[in-house]
């Protein structure tokens, strides 16, 4: 994948600055995306100004940085004496030692780093006579926004693992019976979150994907847009699934929710459903290139606040109705940018957004709806295939 460094090397340029430096392991979205390379422990990127990638590793992490990393030089932490010097100077004190020697090899003498770099190395590095700067405005993560095309094959083959797991989801929800408390019942047992929950978990896995968490909600729960739900689902509550699971290999999320009653919701559950639903179409009706985040969610915010329901926008107070933003960017990471949001940014192709509108009251319950759509040059590209009804049903041909 060709990565497009520029606006980094350029910000460097301006700044008068010798690199761009990450201090981190995998879990940093920016030093994957940089090095293409992921390690479980610390390891090291550089950018210089020429748009070069250098990469720092331990002698453990060496082979596989050598053949699997997108990076002009790796190094390993063994050419600079590090066991030596931690020895001597204790680890902390060794590893600066070892960070200063590796960016003299490069001829750094002043680096920017991301907001989030250690305040402990940068500290060092300063007593250790480097300039440290922060860069402040995430250039990287404006870099990542915009996807590549294998970044979204890559994002597009999560969303089908995740329609599996909802599918069975579903399934188990629509084939589930009722009994007189009004719980739901699979297989004599009552179907609860946490068993719903795990069925989703096992089938990711088999389909090469993990997730932390998921959210099954039923009622109360589901009125709290992050409960991730717990205890017995019932009968004639609505119920929110959202599954966001990443690919093991590829790291790349995906992201889709929906809402489901089993049994016979009230006129007002419909009614929500509706509305929300509506929102959700007017909101992905918007979303284009050269739109703005902010004009799509306000698409939606139109839809809701016609039909009489608060959004955050209409009341900042409000704890009810449309009380978050309309969708976010994902990638390798499940939050990343663009926002469609009161202040999100112009939409560009290449942006893989969710559209996710919904409505949340403790006396009703929550309605959320959530597809992930990719932005195109003449409008956008949908990534999700998956059916939106309220009422559950055995979704096999998904789920097999």
């Amino acid at each position: 994948m060709d990565i497009d460094r520029s606006p980094l090397t350029a910000f460097l340029e301006a700044e008068g600055l010798d690199g761009y430096f990450i201090d981190d392991d995998a879990s940093d979205s920016d030093q994957r995306y940089l090095s293409g390379f992921s390690a479980p422990d610390p390891y090291q990127t550089l950018v210089t100004p020429d748009g070069a990638v250098h990469l720092l590793v331990s002698g453990l992490e060496y082979g596989r940085a050598v053949s699997e990393a997108s990076a002009d030089t790796v190094s390993k932490t063994a050419a600079y004496d590090a066991q030596e010097l931690a020895a001597e100077h204790g680890r902390f004190e060794g590893g600066l030692r070892v960070r200063e020697a590796f960016l003299a090899d490069h001829g750094v003498e002043s680096i920017a780093v991301p907001r989030n770099f250690p305040t402990g190395t940068a500290d060092g590095l300063r007593e250790r006579g480097l300039e440290v700067v922060v860069e402040r405005d995430g250039i990287v993560g404006d870099i990542r926004a915009v996807k590549h095309a294998e970044e979204i094959e890559a994002i597009a083959q999560t969303q089908v693992a995740n329609q599996r797991a909802m599918a069975v989801a579903e399934t188990l929800i629509a084939t589930a019976e009722v009994d007189e408390a009004g719980h739901l019942v699979w297989n004599g047992e009552v179907l609860t979150s946490e068993r719903v929950t795990e069925e989703i978990e096992i089938t990711l896995l088999r389909e090469g994907c993990s997730l932390d968490e998921t959210i099954v909600a039923c009622g109360e729960h589901g009125a709290d847009p992050h409960d991730r739900g717990s205890g017995p689902l019932e009968a004639n509550e609505l119920i929110v699934i959202d599954i966001f699971p990443r690919d093991k290999e590829t790291k790349y999320f995906g992201d889709m929710t929906r809402t489901f009653c089993r049994g016979e919701p009230t006129a007002e559950m419909k009614r929500r459903y509706e509305v929300t639903h509506d929102a959700f179409e007017a909101a992905l009706e918007a979303t284009a290139a050269g739109v703005t985040g902010a004009a799509v969610h306000d698409a939606a915010c139109d839809v809701i606040e016609a039909a009489g329901y608060e959004t955050l926008r209409s009341d900042p107070d409000t704890d009810t109705g449309f009380i978050h933003s309309t969708g976010h960017g994902v990638g390798l990471d499940i939050h990343e940018g663009p926002s469609l949001s009161p202040v999100g940014e112009e939409l560009e192709p290449g942006h893989v957004v969710t559209i996710e509108p919904g409505l949340y009251d403790p006396a009703v319950g929550g309605v959320r709806i959530e597809d992930m759509v990719v932005v195109t040059e003449d409008g956008h590209e949908n990534l999700t295939d998956y059916p939106i009804a309220l009422e559950p049903a055995v979704r096999a041909e998904l789920s097999g």
